[in-house]
């Protein structure tokens, strides 16, 4: 009877202790990912637990589970460029706890989302202003890698101070005004239609240019030729197109006409008969 007493016993308090270790958890389960930040009585140690089953004290301890993954954020801001027009940004960002800071962390900011709305949000929207205030509208679209480079620095060494690490940023748009935008728009075509006239213009100047060249190009051939046929010359063209033959032309008394040539000019046909 008594050994029955004790088993019972036995038995009671193995439940309660059962019990008591599932409500009280003296162990924790830290997931992939993850890193714990150890309380005692409410006081954050300087031990940070890694991935796996850790024993604590029940009530003495507490755990604050961190996320310590890539973890994106898509933040909009407004800032203003150097030549003072509205610049609208959205800003996609990826960043992670620092794993062996996250005590520190935790007990200066809090959880993940405290993070987000009390350091991300306000960091980028300082550092975007203080970047875009650098360059002109016109420079925020042609130099957007050098403009991005910038940000991507400011936004690192802010953040590293809050423990947080920057895995990457993108700016992912960009977009100023819809007054800015029409006179952008405007200035382009302008400027297309300057670069046509000139082209028209610079057309017609060759081609004026051109007209000339070959006006003078005849006018020296024509002193050339006129050089070259001198009067001995055209007579010599003139007998050596000669056939022998005088014209069969009378002259109005009948009499043939008379032509004088020279005949030591004439050149001489020598029979050989």
């Amino acid at each position: 009877m008594k050994s029955n007493n004790g088993l019972y016993v036995v038995s009671i308090l193995a439940l309660l202790l059962l019990l008591l270790g599932i409500f009280f958890k003296p162990f924790v389960i830290v997931n992939a990912g993850e890193r714990g930040v150890v309380m005692e009585f409410g006081k954050v140690q300087a031990q940070v637990l890694g991935e796996g089953i850790h024993p604590i004290i029940p009530i003495v301890n507490s755990v604050q589970k961190l996320s310590v993954r890539v973890q994106k954020e898509q933040i909009p801001a407004k800032s203003a460029s150097k030549d003072l027009q509205d610049v609208y940004t959205d800003v996609a960002l990826n960043w992670h706890i620092v794993p062996e800071k996250a005590n520190a962390l935790f007990q200066q900011i809090g959880d993940a989302n405290e993070v987000v709305q009390r350091i991300i949000n306000p960091a980028v929207e300082e550092v975007l202003k203080a970047v875009m205030a650098r360059y002109t509208a016109e420079e925020i679209i042609t130099k957007r890698g050098e403009v991005k480079a910038g940000v991507d620095e400011a936004l690192t060494s802010r953040l590293v101070n809050y423990n947080i690490g920057v895995d990457d940023i993108s700016l992912v748009s960009v977009h100023f005004s819809d007054r800015f935008s029409e006179a952008v728009e405007a200035k382009q075509i302008a400027e297309q239609d300057a670069k046509r006239s000139e082209f028209v213009a610079l057309k017609a100047i060759k081609e004026a240019e051109a007209e000339v060249n070959r006006a003078k190009g005849q006018a020296e051939a024509q002193r050339l030729q006129r050089e070259t046929l001198t009067p001995v010359l055209l007579q010599k063209q003139a007998i050596e197109k000669w056939d022998g033959h005088f014209p069969t032309v009378l002259g109005g008394n009948g009499a043939l006409p008379f032509i004088n040539l020279d005949a030591a000019k004439l050149p001489l046909k020598v029979d050989n008969q």
